[in-house]
């Protein structure tokens, strides 16, 4: 799977950096409260993050495609989370 240390240290940054919004996405969701979330700030979290993933297909890279699109995924929930609940 791996073909060097250097992707494993890859796919476990890109493991990290993307769990990482797993329990702010799970706490919007059941809470419903997003007053302390920036819309500007994580709109542009978003919008880079899908910068990063577009970069990603283009290079071939499967841990920034992975991390990006889970990221991004979850991004757009807390996203929709805070426009929908403000």
């Amino acid at each position: 799977m791996f073909t060097s240390a250097v992707d494993l240290i890859g796919f476990v940054g890109a493991a990290l950096t993307t769990l990482c919004w797993l329990p702010q996405a799970l706490k919007n969701i059941r809470e419903r409260d997003t007053r302390a979330i920036s819309l500007f700030g994580t709109s542009a979290f978003a919008a880079g993050v899908a910068c990063w993933l577009v970069y990603g297909i283009a290079k071939g890279d499967l841990p920034l495609i992975g991390s990006s699109a889970v990221t991004f995924a979850l991004m757009m929930v807390i996203l929709a989370l805070k426009i929908r609940h403000g």
